[in-house]
């Protein structure tokens, strides 16, 4: 009887062992997979930050040239905060 109860008692530990195994493979396709979005998000956040480089540029050669054709409207900052606030 004591055979019998020794192979059961291998047989589950042997089935803890492979469950355990089948997880830890889990978890490693997780954290690759993980690691792929995040490479994939900075790529995305560093051609944001182009565009937003390239639109801020673009805004301020906007802004020179309108000074430099209409000298006598300057732009206020103000203004808009009273456009705001009256909607």
């Amino acid at each position: 009887m004591l055979p019998f109860a020794l192979i059961g008692l291998s047989l589950v530990l042997l089935g803890i062992v492979g469950l355990q195994f089948m997880y830890l493979f889990y978890l490693e396709r997780v954290y690759r997979e993980r690691n792929r979005h995040i490479r994939f998000l900075e790529r995305s956040a560093d051609q944001l930050a182009e565009q937003l480089e390239a639109a801020n540029r673009l805004i301020t050669a906007q802004n020179e040239l309108l000074e430099a054709a209409y000298p006598q409207m300057k732009m206020k900052d103000e203004v808009w905060a009273e456009v705001i606030d009256e909607h």
